[in-house]
């Protein structure tokens, strides 16, 4: 009678673990801002002033810095990670990884423009108010997306007119 060790299966092979992890799933957060000192407005101070500018115009082009560094990065490991395996199926792999990549950089480009354009209605004097409405923003929207042209109200009635459009 064979013993239970010599009745089990042989293990299935194990794909080796990913050297490391890929860049599109590090690029997941990149499209957000990271830690910034809040802004603590003084009493009576006016909405939009230099300062409150000053803040907005640091956070946008801090952002961007952070983007175009990814974007550097991509490149570099895209280059760095090119191999033509002779296996079809790390081929395709690989080939998914960058594809994945590309897109969150493509992403990422046009999240840059925003950010240009959200610095320009800055120098412009034409930032923190709702583009439909006319009314401030708010600061504490602005500091959780420093891109947003709509106030709160404005854009959950966009979000719910676009969702009755798909339904």
């Amino acid at each position: 009678m064979p013993t239970k060790a010599a009745s089990k299966k042989p293990a299935a092979k194990k794909k080796a673990p990913a050297k490391k992890a890929t860049a599109a799933r590090k690029a997941s957060t990149s499209t957000e801002f990271k830690a910034f000192e809040p802004y603590k407005p003084k009493r009576g101070e006016q909405y939009m002033n230099e300062a409150q500018r000053a803040h907005f115009k640091q956070i946008l082009l801090n952002w961007k810095s952070e983007l175009m560094q990814e974007v550097d990065r991509t490149v570099s490991h895209m280059k760095d990670e090119a191999a033509n395996f002779p296996d079809p199926a790390d081929r395709a792999t690989q080939e998914e990884e960058f594809s994945l990549e590309l897109r969150t950089r493509d992403r990422e480009r046009k999240l840059i423009k925003k950010i240009d354009g959200t610095v320009e209605r800055i120098e412009q004097d034409d930032y923190g108010f709702c583009d439909a409405c006319g009314v401030e923003i708010g600061i504490k929207r602005l500091e959780a997306r420093p891109t947003a042209t709509l106030c709160i109200d404005c854009k959950t009635l966009d979000e719910i007119k676009e969702r009755q459009e798909m339904g």
